[in-house]
C-alpha cells in the first residue's frame, strides 16, 4: 500500500481519535484509558493493514463508548470506497443492529448498509433496504434513485419506469429518456413474444414521453417489416433520416434492402451515395459498399472506396479497401500481411465509446453496460470520434474558443 492511500486510510480514524481525546479528556486524566488504548490498538492494526481485527477493535470501543457512532461511518464509507464491501457491511450492519442506535441514526445506518449492498452488487437485499427507506421524508428521494438503479440492473423495466415517473413527480426530476428506453425494451418483449399489437403501442407511448425517440422509429419499422407493411417500415426510416441523419447509418442496411424488395435498387443506391457524399461516416460507407458489392460487383466496390478515400481518408476505410482487393485477389501475400498489420489497431479504433464513461463497444448500444447511461454513444466510431476532436482542438477549428 503507498503512502497517499495510508494517508487516506489513517486520516479519518486520526480524526475520530482527536474527537474521542476532546470528549474524554477528564476521564483519561483520572487514569481511565481503557478506550484510548482500544482505539490506539485500532489504528494500528488499520495501518498494518488487518482490516478484520480492526473492525473488532473499533466494535469493541463502541460497547464502551455509545458516542464513537461517527468513527464507524468513516470507517465503512473507506471500505465501500475502497471496494471491500463485505467489510463495509459488516461496519455498518453493526452499527444498525445497535439497539441504543437512535431513530434518526439507524436510517441513516439503512441507507449506508444498503448502499453497501448495492455497490456489492447484492442486489434484493439493497432493494429490500432501499424499499423501508421509501417511507422515510429525509431519504425517500435517496431510495427512489437507487431502487430505480437496482430495477434498471435487474432489467425489470415496468417497475423502473414507475420509479422514474415517481422521481419525475415528486423531486422534480427528468427521466424522459430513460422512461422512453424502458418502452422500447418493454416493446422488444412484447415482439419477441408475438404481440406486435401491444409492442407498436408501447412504441407510440415511447414516442409520446420522448418526441423523436429514434431507437422508437427504428424498432417501429422493424415491427411494420415482420409483418409486412415495407412501406410503414420506409415510412418511419426515412422520417428517421430526415429528423435524425446522424443515425441513419446504424438503419442504411435495412432500408436499402426494403426498397430493393420493393423494386427500388436504383434508388437506394442513388441516395446511399449522396448520403455518403454529404455526410460521410465508416457505417455508412460499409453498408453502401456492400449494397454495391452485392448488387454491382467487386470492381465497382472497389472504385466506390478508392474515390471516397481520397476526399475522406481513413484507416477503417482503407482496411476494407483491402479486404475487397483480397476477394478479388485471393492467396496475394502482400494484401494479407497489409490487412494483418492493420487489424489489431483497427479494432481499437473501429469501436464505439461511451461519452460518459468511456467504455467501449464493438457493436452500438443504446445503454452503456459500464456507467449504465442511456444515448451515451455517439453513433460513430472512434477513429472518427478522435478525428473530429483533433480537428476542434487545431488551429482555426470550428470547436476553439
Amino acid at each position: 500500500m503507498d503512502f497517499q492511500l495510508w494517508y487516506l486510510l489513517a486520516l479519518p480514524a486520526l480524526f475520530a481519535f482527536g474527537w474521542w481525546a476532546r470528549g474524554h479528556e477528564a476521564g483519561v486524566r483520572t487514569g481511565d484509558g481503557g478506550d484510548a488504548a482500544a482505539l490506539s490498538r485500532g489504528l494500528n492494526l488499520l495501518l498494518n493493514d488487518e482490516a478484520d481485527k480492526a473492525i473488532d477493535a473499533f466494535v469493541g470501543i463502541a460497547r464502551l463508548d455509545p458516542g464513537t457512532i461517527e468513527l464507524h461511518y468513516a470507517l465503512g464509507n473507506l471500505f465501500r470506497r475502497r471496494g471491500e464491501f463485505d467489510r463495509a457491511v459488516r461496519v455498518h450492519a453493526y452499527l444498525l443492529g445497535r439497539s441504543d442506535l437512535p431513530a434518526a441514526e439507524r436510517e441513516h445506518a439503512l441507507a449506508q448498509l444498503s448502499q453497501d449492498y448495492l455497490k456489492g452488487g447484492m442486489l434484493d437485499r439493497a432493494e429490500g433496504g432501499f424499499t423501508q427507506l421509501l417511507d422515510s421524508p429525509g431519504y425517500r428521494a435517496e431510495a427512489m434513485r437507487a431502487l430505480l438503479r437496482v430495477h434498471a440492473m435487474e432489467r425489470d423495466w415496468g417497475r423502473a419506469m414507475e420509479r422514474a415517473r415517481d422521481l419525475e413527480r415528486e423531486a422534480g426530476e427528468s427521466h424522459r429518456v430513460a422512461i422512453s428506453h424502458y418502452l422500447c425494451e418493454l416493446a422488444l418483449r412484447d415482439a419477441a413474444a408475438g404481440d406486435g399489437a401491444a409492442a407498436g403501442a408501447r412504441l407510440a407511448e415511447a414516442l409520446a414521453a420522448r418526441q423523436g425517440s429514434v431507437r422508437a422509429h427504428i424498432l417501429l419499422g422493424e415491427i411494420a417489416e415482420r409483418a409486412g407493411d415495407r412501406a410503414g417500415a420506409l415510412r418511419h426510416w426515412t422520417l428517421l433520416a430526415t429528423d435524425a441523419p446522424a443515425h441513419f447509418p446504424l438503419i442504411a442496411a435495412k432500408w436499402s434492402a426494403a426498397l430493393d424488395r420493393e423494386g427500388r435498387r436504383a434508388e437506394a443506391l442513388e441516395q446511399l451515395r449522396a448520403r455518403l457524399a454529404s455526410a460521410p461516416s465508416v457505417d455508412l460507407l460499409e453498408a453502401c459498399v456492400a449494397r454495391v458489392r452485392e448488387w454491382e460487383g467487386a470492381e465497382a466496390a472497389e472504385e466506390l472506396l478508392r474515390n471516397h478515400l481520397r476526399e475522406n481518408p481513413s484507416i477503417l476505410g482503407f482496411e476494407r479497401l483491402l479486404a475487397v482487393r483480397a476477394e478479388q485477389n485471393p492467396g496475394e501475400a502482400v494484401l494479407e500481411s497489409l490487412r494483418g498489420l492493420l487489424a489489431t489497431h483497427s479494432r481499437r479504433i473501429g469501436r464505439y465509446r461511451c461519452g460518459q464513461c468511456g467504455f467501449r463497444m464493438r457493436t452500438y448500444s443504446w445503454q452503456c453496460p459500464g456507467c449504465g447511461g442511456w444515448e451515451t454513444y455517439a453513433p460513430r466510431r472512434i477513429e472518427e470520434l478522435d478525428a473530429a476532436e483533433g480537428s476542434s482542438l487545431s488551429p482555426g477549428g470550428a470547436g476553439m474558443r
